[in-house]
């Protein structure tokens, strides 16, 4: 995989995934947060806030923010820092309102 903004620092080789963000096909590496697929990516922008339209992406990057949440395979308020990116993953940007319920934290 040949992203400019990835680290190229490890031996191992990871096993690389294609996955999609509002409709586009991405490549990432399974297991990695989602997250971490986009920014990879050039995307840092994941969703937009409800009240102002300001852009917001990964800002804590371990789950206590709830800024770079998606709806991920028809879930809404998926924290993308915490979810493993996975083969086919469904990635859309949530940019009106927060639908439904916010994820379990059990």
């Amino acid at each position: 995989m040949s992203n400019t903004l990835r680290l190229n620092s490890s031996s191992n080789k990871l096993e690389t995934i294609e996955f999609y963000f509002n409709d586009k096909k991405l490549n990432g590496y399974k297991g990695e947060p989602i997250a971490a697929s986009l920014l990879a990516n050039g995307i840092k922008t994941i969703r937009t806030c409800e009240i102002t339209g300001e852009n917001r992406g990964i800002f804590c990057g371990i789950g206590h923010c709830y800024e770079c949440r998606a709806e991920v395979d028809g879930i809404p308020n998926v924290r993308t820092c915490l979810t493993p990116a996975r083969q086919g993953a469904k990635v859309f940007s949530q940019a009106s309102g927060i639908k439904g319920d916010m994820e379990d934290e059990s």
